[in-house]
Formats: structure tokens, sequence, C-alpha cells
């Protein structure tokens, strides 16, 4: 490969089309202040490089970040790239990872609207996260001991799994289909409305009004914090192991919570029952 250290590079296009590069200690940034450092390359590995400019990464194959940082004027950052892997690096600019495949990420530091659009197999370990529209309309996320503080987060996404991570959100999971979530913290509201297949279990929940209009909804041994006017018009199959507020026109299957709540049944179409059982797990 060859190599490339302790440079500074602000013009257009710096390594358009390059391959087999090896870039170590070197900053994207100046008064020239030129975009799409690496665009379309191939074979590229970066590491403890400072990236300050915008759309560095776009088109690429085979890329490797390491102990680097993109700032919050490293807007859009990867975009329609593949086999990526990112370790021990900051991406604080928005918009980063969009319409991007096969992607590792392990002990990352992210702040960034809008991040993770439209992107599919992703493998993220031991990262924090905070964005607003966190991973919208992607599929194949592989996620454990991820912190995520956000609103709108993994609306839409497909085939993915969750373990011992936490969310601190709202309006998370909805129109998700076939996602497992395990050993977690959701906090939020309005957790996962319109889901299809989705699963919590050993998960601790909390927040008003969660999982309603679901389909194929299960919760194995959760705990559930804050709890009102849940399941509404929900297909759901769940064992819940704390009291909750209320419980609100479940659509079928069977609830089974650890003591009697407040129940809203006013339509006739709705058939889900509620069983109280002293031990539920």
């Amino acid at each position: 490969m060859t190599v490339i250290e302790n440079k500074i590079f602000d013009m257009e296009r710096a390594f358009y089309g390059s391959s087999g590069l090896k870039v170590h200690k070197c900053k994207f940034d100046g008064p020239a202040d030129g975009e799409s450092a690496f665009k379309e390359c191939n074979g590229i590995q970066v590491s403890d490089c400072y990236l300050n400019l915008r759309y560095p990464f776009w088109h690429n194959d085979t890329l490797d970040i390491s102990d680097s940082e993109m700032t919050d004027k490293c807007r859009a950052a990867l975009w329609y790239s593949c086999n990526i892997n990112i370790v021990n690096s900051k991406l604080h600019g928005i918009k980063a990872l969009r319409e991007c495949n096969n992607v590792k990420m392990q002990e990352c530091d992210i702040i960034s609207p809008e991040f993770g659009w439209s992107v599919k197999n992703i493998v993220m370990e031991n990262c924090t996260v905070q964005s607003e529209y966190f991973m919208m309309r992607s599929e194949g996320l592989c996620f454990k001991n991820v912190h995520l503080d956000g609103k709108y987060s993994f609306q839409y996404i497909e085939n993915s799994v969750f373990d011992h991570c936490e969310f601190n959100t709202k309006d998370a999971f909805w129109h998700a289909k076939n996602v497992t979530v395990k050993n977690s913290i959701i906090k939020g509201e309005y957790l996962a409305w319109y889901c299809e297949d989705v699963t919590f279990e050993n998960c601790k929940i909390t927040g008003t009004q969660p999982l309603c209009y679901c389909k194929g909804l299960k919760l194995v041994n959760c705990e559930m914090y804050g709890a009102d006017l849940c399941f509404e018009k929900s297909e759901v199959e769940a064992v819940i192991t704390t009291p909750v507020i209320s419980i609100k026109n479940p659509l079928s299957g069977n609830i089974y919570i650890p003591s009697a709540c407040k129940t809203i049944c006013d339509d006739s179409n709705s058939r889900g029952k509620i069983i109280v059982k002293d031990n539920c797990v």
C-alpha cells in the first residue's frame, strides 16, 4: 500500500479514484475548503486523521477508519459505500452513513442527526449515539451495548437484533418488521406503534402509550414503568412482570400481568385477554 503521513489536504477530491492507500496522521482541512477527498476509492485505510471537510467517503469499497475524528463540518461523511470498518472514531457531522452496505462499528462516538438511513447489514458494538432520526429505513442491524439518546429512532427498520442496549428516545421502532430487542432498556413515549413481528425479551420499558396498533407483537418477561393506555388495537402475546397503569382495547392475544390494572374495553372488536397472575415469570 502507498503510505501517506503527517500531511494536510484541503483541495477538491484530493484522492479521487485512488486504491491501496494507507493515510495516517493527516488533516483534511484548510482554506481551499475542498470536498469529496476519497470519492470512488477502493482499499483505503485511514488512521488517526482529522476530517473537517464535507463528503469525504462517497462510493468507496473496502474502507477502514480508526482513531479518527469527523467534525460537525464533515457532513454527509459516508454515502453509497460498502465493506466499511470504523473503530474508535468520532462521527459528529450531520447525515453520516447513508445508503451503505456491510458496515462494522466499534467504540465509536456518534453525534449525527439523521444518521444511518437506508443502510443494509450493520454491526454496531460499544458505541454511544446522539441522533434524532436514527437508522431510518435500514435493515439487517445487529447492535450490542449501544447507548442512544434520540427522538424518532429505528423507524421502518427490518430484520434486526438488539442486545444489552439502552435507548432514550420516543416514537422508536414505528413500522418496524421482524425485530428482536433483548436484555435492553427502552425509555420513551409511544414505543413501536404499527410494528409487525417485533419481540421484546427481558427488557425494561418506560413511557406512555406503548405498543399500539401492532401485529405479531411479543413481550417475554418484560418490566414496564409509567405505562398507560398500552396495547391499543394490538395483536399481542405478553408476559409482564411489573404492574402497568392501564391497558386499552388489545385487539387479540393474551397479556399476563402480576396485578390488576385499569382496563379500557369500549371496542367490541378488541378481544385480547388480560390475565392477572401472581407470578408471571
